[in-house]
């Protein structure tokens, strides 16, 4: 619950150096963890390091509809699921 928007970013870019990854899925629950700082982690690192890669992510909880709006704004390539098995759908469909 102690993460900051930092860590989160760290945390994308160590994903990110994988080059074996072809997709991104984020299921999180922000209970203690506020979703708008989960979103402008992942947009961050994204960013930063220029990611094509699709990404979906799920969330729910504290200030989740500013973390979607965030996300869905980003002009990253980032899709927001709706729930658990919308967000796993979404991912299947984007690495065809």
């Amino acid at each position: 619950g102690g993460a900051t928007r930092e860590k989160v970013a760290e945390a994308f870019r160590i994903i990110l150096q994988d080059h074996d990854v072809k997709g991104i899925f984020v299921n999180i629950f922000g209970g203690i963890m506020r979703c708008d700082v989960i979103a402008h982690g992942i947009i961050e690192a994204a960013s930063e390091v220029h990611c094509t890669l699709p990404i979906v992510v799920r969330m729910d909880g504290s200030e989740v509809e500013v973390g979607k709006k965030l996300l869905r704004e980003s002009g990253l390539n980032v899709q927001v699921g709706d729930n658990l098995g919308d967000a796993a759908a979404r991912i299947v469909k984007m690495l065809g």
